[in-house]
């Protein structure tokens, strides 16, 4: 039976280092860390995201704003927004809640949040840098499943990584932090061929597809490291992910749950970045 990677358990333990970090910045620079945080539109999971990471925000000292806007607000408006943030002393971190309604090019608007302070890392400088091995701002969801790696003393170099799922959200960031830890990475999706037979030969095996169950034990080696980064809803309304825990729990040596496993990790590399991009304007 597969340990649990308990997730929530080393977001807290990191929020707390984090808060005790913050409490010396204030007094050593007079500086808070300050992050703000722009949703457009009523979206109820990005509601419910925005809220968690407001909380998290607060809990570990820094200035926590939300720019609530309507479903309806204009691209240029949305830009002009920025603009004032990115030119704000006291905004470190800058983050547009995804996704955008439909009128709102994405890619317009990542690219107009200074690259200093895309603390979500989507900035296409911010990936040259992660590609090119000289990571800055990385997503936070793959920069979370690495500190999970590390915390259970996953040995990476030399083995066999495979990550289901090729956005550049999770799968493709995921790929290239891989590879800087020396791993043989296979990145795969809904085309692939022959998937479940390429991801039983994984050591590792990420899986971010967004197809609840997607996963069954017939793509896992047996002693598999298993992180599953889905979040769906059943027939009956409850959160599962893309992995059948139940079944795969049963051939990995660990695995992550879904609630609990990767995402509290996410908020938390979230704050982590601001803070490091506080330390970088400090020391700039």
């Amino acid at each position: 039976m597969a340990i649990l990677i308990d997730g929530k358990a080393l977001a807290q333990k990191m929020q707390a280092e984090l808060a005790e970090k913050v409490t010396v910045m204030r007094d050593k620079y007079g500086i808070v860390p300050g992050l703000t945080v722009i949703l457009v539109g009523n979206n109820p999971a990005s509601q419910v995201y925005v809220r968690n990471k407001e909380r998290s925000a607060v809990k570990v000292g820094f200035k926590s704003d939300t720019i609530r806007l309507p479903e309806y607000v204009s691209e240029e408006e949305l830009l002009e927004i920025i603009e004032g943030l990115n030119q704000d002393p006291t905004v470190h971190g800058i983050l547009v809640q995804l996704p955008l309604p439909s009128h709102i090019n994405e890619k317009k608007i990542v690219m107009a949040i200074a690259p200093h302070k895309d603390v979500d890392g989507f900035h296409p400088m911010n990936t040259g840098h992660l590609w090119s091995g000289r990571p800055v701002m990385v997503p936070c969801t793959p920069a979370g499943i690495m500190a999970l790696l590390r915390e259970y003393d996953v040995d990476i170099e030399g083995k066999n990584a495979v990550i289901i799922g090729r956005s550049n959200i999770v799968g493709k960031p995921m790929a290239q932090l891989l590879l800087d830890k020396n791993a043989t990475v296979t990145l795969t999706h809904s085309r692939t061929h022959h998937l479940a037979k390429v991801a039983s030969q994984a050591d590792i095996l990420i899986v971010a597809i967004g197809q609840g169950h997607f996963v069954t034990k017939d793509f896992v080696k047996e002693g598999a490291v298993v992180i599953d980064v889905g979040m769906n809803r059943d027939d009956n309304g409850k959160l599962i992910g893309d992995v059948k825990f139940d079944e795969v729990s049963e051939v990995a040596s660990l695995i992550t749950p879904v609630p609990g496993g990767v995402g509290p990790m996410t908020i938390t590399m979230l704050l982590e970045q601001t803070y490091q991009a506080v330390l970088r304007s400090v020391h700039a």
